[in-house]
C-alpha cells in the first residue's frame, strides 16, 4: 500500500497540471477518481494499522471492522466522484469545449502503466480483505478510465469530435458506479450483521441438528466481524441423558470441529440446555 500510494500521489500532481493545461474533462475525472485513490490508500493504511491492534476493554474484538468502515469509505468516494463527473460530462456534452488529444494520449498512457504496476504491488496482499478490495477497486477502475481516455484522445486527434471526451467520461462514470455498489453493498453487509453471503444457512442448521443428542435449536445467528473472520452463537437444545452420562464436553468439541471443518467458522459459542429451558429466555427466537 505504502509503494502503490507513493506512485498515485506523484502521478496525481503530473496529471492535475495536464488535464488543466489540455481544458480536458477526461482527464479531470481520472485526476479526481486518483484523488479518491489516494485518499482510499490512505485510509486503507490507517485501518490496516487499526485492525492489528488487540482487543482491550470495551473493544472486545479490536478494532477490526476498521477495515470495513475503510471499505464503506472508499465505496463512497467512488459515488461520489461518479455524480460530480457525471453533471460535468452532461455540460460538455451538450457545449463541447476544444481538447488537445495529444495530452490525453500521453498522459493516460502513463497512467495506465502506474495504475498497472500499482495493481501487481497490491495483488500480492491479502485478496480476502474487504479493505484490499476497495483498494484494489479504486485502482483497477482508474486502468479502465486511463483506456477510455486513451481512445477519447485517439478519436478526437483522428476525427476532431471533441465530445469523444465527455463520452469517455461517461465510461468512466459507469465504471465508478460499479465498483461503489460492490463496495457499499459488502461493506453495508457486514456493518448490519447479515450472514456471510457464502453460507447457506439451512445447511449450517442440518449438520449441527445431526449431531447425537441434539434435539433443537434456536437462536442462531451468524454474521461477519472483519475480513476472514464470521462468527456464530446458537442455543442448542439437547437429551438429558447427554447432562447425565458426562456427554455434554464432547458434543461441544463435536458441534465446534462440524462448524469449523466444513464452513470454515472457527469463532463459534454454543449454549447447550435441556428441554424446556427456553421457555424461560425473554427473547427467544428461531
Amino acid at each position: 500500500m505504502l509503494v502503490g500510494l507513493s506512485l498515485l500521489s506523484a502521478f496525481l500532481v503530473g496529471e492535475l497540471i495536464a488535464a488543466v493545461l489540455a481544458d480536458s474533462l477526461a482527464l479531470l475525472a481520472d485526476a479526481g477518481h486518483m484523488a479518491t485513490d489516494v485518499l482510499a490508500l490512505g485510509a486503507a493504511l490507517l485501518a490496516a494499522r487499526l485492525a492489528r491492534r488487540p482487543a482491550v476493554g470495551h473493544w472486545t474484538f479490536g478494532l477490526a471492522r476498521a477495515e470495513v468502515l475503510s471499505a464503506l469509505f472508499n465505496g463512497a468516494t467512488l459515488f461520489v466522484v461518479a455524480c460530480i463527473v457525471s453533471v460535468e460530462a452532461v455540460r460538455r456534452l451538450v457545449h463541447p469545449p476544444d481538447v488537445t488529444g495529444g495530452a490525453l494520449v500521453v498522459v493516460a498512457v502513463i497512467g495506465l502503466a502506474v495504475n498497472l504496476v500499482v495493481h501487481a504491488v497490491l495483488h500480492r496482499g491479502d485478496h480476502h480483505s474487504i479493505n484490499m478490495k476497495g483498494v484494489v477497486a479504486h485502482v483497477l477502475t482508474d486502468a479502465y478510465a486511463f483506456a477510455a481516455t486513451i481512445v477519447a484522445g485517439v478519436i478526437v486527434m483522428t476525427t476532431g469530435w471533441h465530445r469523444a471526451d465527455p463520452v469517455a467520461s461517461l465510461v468512466v462514470v459507469a465504471l465508478l458506479l460499479r465498483a461503489a455498489h460492490g463496495l457499499i453493498l459488502e461493506s453495508g453487509r457486514v456493518l448490519l450483521e447479515a450472514a456471510p453471503s457464502e453460507l447457506d444457512l439451512a445447511l449450517v442448521r442440518r449438520h449441527l441438528m445431526d449431531a447425537d443428542y441434539v434435539i433443537d435449536l434456536h437462536d442462531l445467528h451468524i454474521w461477519t466481524v472483519t475480513s476472514g473472520l464470521p462468527a456464530l452463537s446458537v442455543h442448542v437444545v439437547i437429551s438429558d441423558e447427554c447432562f447425565t452420562t458426562g456427554r455434554a464436553p464432547q458434543l461441544l468439541d463435536e458441534l465446534q470441529a462440524c462448524l469449523a471443518g466444513h464452513f470454515d467458522v472457527e469463532h463459534s459459542t454454543f449454549q447447550l440446555e435441556p428441554a424446556g429451558h427456553a421457555e424461560h429466555e425473554a427473547a427467544t427466537h428461531h
